[in-house]
């Protein structure tokens, strides 16, 4: 979809809420993933995914437009869903030896989980991952964003409304603090 249909779609999801379906059916997947990154589980993943779309349904009259994506928008919010997450349980992510496939799969995510999972049995990813969970989650963040996410510099600005040098600031340091807990 392009920038100029998803403003369409926004301001008519602004004042009919059963528009917002169109932004959720976009965008879950994509939010779902990042937060299952983050946190390597699927059903807080689950959780905090269903939280960021009801607060962002919720705030949808607050939001402005400003030429970037919706999706910037729903990552800001899931980033903060997952660092709230992050302080209620005293920082303590759960290994990815722990994640469990719900009972029953009825939605879209089946694909990601099953992708998730393949990646788990990979040596070097679990590896990565426990050092990344000990990373601040500035860093988490920024690195799920860049290389989970695939995100330009500009897009991560955009959703952590900060400038594009600080982004690169960021993800520099970030790799460095890796880097040295990886060696």
């Amino acid at each position: 979809m392009g920038i100029e249909a998803e403003k369409e779609l926004v301001h008519r999801a602004q004042r009919d809420s059963g528009a917002f379906g169109e932004l959720y059916e976009q965008n879950y997947a994509r939010i779902f993933g990042y937060i299952l990154k983050r946190v390597a589980n699927v059903e807080v993943a689950q959780d905090i995914t269903s939280v960021t779309f009801f607060k962002a349904l919720d705030k949808l009259d607050q939001f402005r437009w400003r030429n970037i994506p919706f999706s910037a928008w729903l990552y800001r919010i899931a980033g903060n869903e997952v660092a709230n997450y992050y302080r209620r349980n005293g920082h303590q992510p759960i290994p990815l030896d722990d994640i469990r496939e719900p009972a029953t799969i009825i939605d879209p995510t089946a694909e990601i989980i099953e992708a998730q999972e393949e990646l788990c049995h990979h040596e070097d990813f679990l590896r990565l991952q426990e050092k990344m969970a000990q990373l601040p989650l500035k860093y988490q963040e920024i690195i799920a964003l860049r290389f989970f996410e695939e995100k330009k510099v500009s897009e991560i600005a955009d959703i952590l409304g900060k400038r594009e040098g600080t982004v690169k600031s960021l993800i520099s340091r970030a790799l460095e603090k890796l880097r040295e807990s990886m060696t």
